[in-house]
């Protein structure tokens, strides 16, 4: 996410309830500018993503006004997918036992 301008005390970054949460907010400066031309606009912003089930955010990092925010998904044991071997039929088995 580019937030060049932005401070790092300057974001707050929060993940609740299957939302993440990115906020920036400027401190007000009263300092009366002059400007010819003001290529990035210094206001706030909030951002709110949907995460997937059982994705969590594992840390954030900025570099060069890109903010990156790393993801990790962790399906739980219960719903991998596991493999079943094709095996033979146990009520065959027992028949056949009792018939020789």
């Amino acid at each position: 996410m580019a937030v060049a301008g932005f401070a790092e005390d300057e974001l707050e970054i929060e993940s609740r309830e299957g939302v993440l949460i990115v906020q920036g907010k400027k401190t007000p400066d009263d300092t009366e500018r002059k400007y010819l031309y003001q290529g990035i606009a210094e206001r706030n912003f909030e951002r709110r993503f949907q995460l997937a089930d059982y994705v969590r955010v594992t840390g954030a990092t900025m570099d060069n006004g890109l903010l990156h925010i790393d993801l990790e998904r962790e399906i739980p044991e219960a719903m991998k997918p596991r493999k079943i071997n094709i095996g033979k039929n146990k009520l065959l088995e027992a028949e056949a036992a009792d018939g020789a």
